[in-house]
């Protein structure tokens, strides 16, 4: 029985890890609107559904008593509340939305912190045989092969500026 205990905790350390890389990369978004003092192309969506999400896992944790779930979700509903309300403090009045082929506006860094975070929580919830951790986490997974596959087709080029072939 203490040969199981290692794999365990382990894999709930990776779950913890990943996630709360996954809920730090909004804080270059928080540095951004800081410095900034603007929104710019950052979207808000993200953060209240994330929040949203955390808040349900937390409640499931504390019904569940899996610290691993309180913790995590803990923290992240904490970190997606101060980008909500510093989004809402810098937010303009309009807003508008252009249409381009362009990955400008998401973010890659939150793009592979959440497919290792939902993909290290739909191991841990396979591992536990507890379909309401694994199922969950499979359209975060998704969604990021998705991003990712957007990345790849709308690459960002720097454009060079090359003042002698230019006339």
């Amino acid at each position: 029985m203490e040969s199981a205990v290692v794999p365990d905790t382990l894999l709930s350390w990776a779950c913890v890890l990943f996630t709360l890389c996954m809920f730090s990369t909004g804080l270059s978004d928080l540095r951004h609107m800081q410095t900034t003092r603007s929104v710019n192309n950052i979207q808000f969506l993200p953060f209240l559904t994330t929040d949203v999400n955390n808040l349900s896992w937390l409640s499931y944790g504390l019904l569940k008593g899996d610290k691993t779930l309180i913790v995590v979700n803990a923290l992240g509903a904490l970190l997606q509340t101060l980008y909500m309300l510093t989004y809402l403090h810098y937010c303009p009045r309009k807003v508008k939305i252009i249409q381009t082929k362009s990955t400008q506006c998401l973010s890659f860094s939150l793009t592979v912190a959440t497919l290792l975070a939902s993909a290290s929580w739909t191991l841990y919830g396979f591992h536990l045989r507890d379909l309401y951790i694994m199922v969950p986490n499979i359209p975060g997974i998704l969604t990021s092969l998705i991003r990712l596959g957007l990345f790849w087709q709308y690459r960002q080029f720097q454009e060079k500026s090359y003042s002698l072939l230019q006339t």
